[in-house]
């Protein structure tokens, strides 16, 4: 009888323990599911967030979705800033928020031209109409204007739609690095020529992590888990099987093919996007503040920014360069 009423009592003690459920996480994309997010669908598939004690719920974004509204009206608890304007947007305009991690070390974005009409280099695209975003005019456009001359007279609207650069063999367009080149050789039966931004020196990291202050000062272990989570998935989409992680981006976004997500894989992969620079020895997710301040001051020096800026409150380096996940790299 004292046996089993030890054992009741043991049992009961242990409970809450064993029961406790996961931490929940709505985390926000900044796009579409596609394969420059087939990290975080591989932790998700895989059961590392799980491992890590998260219950994780991925949101789409898109043309018509503010993720960065979504993130600061508490709707979500990490999203994906897309690049280091937006980080400085943070401090500039004294909202608390930061980002936690740069995953893309190099910036996907890319100008894309046919091939055989001259515009084969950013040097050769001066004066000539090329289609942008408003969110781009107000980012690596102007790195773009200051290094080659570009001016905002060139500027075409860009409507996320392949159909105006297919009948126009002069015609410009932003894309990005796996995406809209795949699309466009599908169409045409050839390559186009495939301009990335980061290789004209344009330093800015993109697909970056940002949460609130708040979660950063009081919820430190959580913010730490999410990112080392994340990154480990990364490490296995790149490495690994990305079955799992394919998967689940099929699922979410069904205009994705096998072909389409290993083209975009495979480009992450031969131009280092995540595993360049810092990362090669920091880690996935790598930031520093040399290479912060090299970026603001930078763009500062276009008159983007004020000058005098406190530019640490846009990250923080607190949850990455620990070399997380990087024996799986070699």
């Amino acid at each position: 009888m004292i046996r089993r009423t030890i054992l009741l009592a043991l049992a009961l003690l242990a409970t809450p323990f064993a029961a406790r459920a996961n931490d929940h996480i709505t985390f926000g994309l900044d796009w579409k599911a596609e394969a420059e997010y087939g990290g975080y669908y591989q932790a998700l598939a895989t059961g590392i967030y799980a491992k890590h004690g998260l219950d994780v719920t991925i949101e789409q974004g898109g043309p018509m979705v503010n993720h960065t509204q979504l993130l600061i009206a508490g709707r979500l608890d990490f999203n994906i800033c897309s690049n280091s304007f937006l980080a400085l947007n943070f401090v500039k305009q004294q909202i608390p928020f930061r980002t936690v991690a740069a995953m893309f070390q190099k910036d996907p974005s890319v100008l894309i031209a046919h091939h055989g009409v001259g515009n084969d280099n950013f040097v050769a695209l001066k004066g000539k109409p090329i289609m942008i975003s408003s969110d781009t005019r107000i980012g690596w456009w102007n790195f773009l204007k200051a290094k080659f001359g570009y001016t905002d007279s060139q500027i075409r609207p860009y409507t996320f739609n392949l159909q105006p650069f297919l009948a126009d063999r002069q015609a410009i367009q932003q894309g990005f690095l796996g995406s809209e080149p795949f699309s466009i050789k599908e169409a045409t039966g050839h390559m186009p020529v495939v301009m990335l931004v980061a290789d004209s020196g344009f330093a800015g990291y993109a697909s970056l992590l940002a949460t609130s202050d708040k979660n950063i000062d009081t919820r430190p272990d959580l913010v730490k888990r999410f990112v080392d989570a994340s990154i480990e998935g990364w490490y296995s989409y790149l490495n690994g099987d990305p079955a799992p992680g394919n998967a689940l981006i099929k699922k979410a976004n069904p205009e994705m093919t096998d072909a389409l997500i290993a083209y975009g894989r495979a480009s992450m992969k031969d131009h280092g996007i995540l595993t360049s620079g810092d990362a090669a020895t920091l880690g996935i997710g790598a930031m520093t503040d040399a290479r912060w301040a090299a970026f603001y001051q930078a763009v500062e020096a276009e008159g983007l920014y004020p000058k005098g800026m406190d530019i640490k409150k846009a990250y923080t380096l607190q949850f990455v360069n620990r070399k997380v996940g990087l024996s799986a790299q070699h």
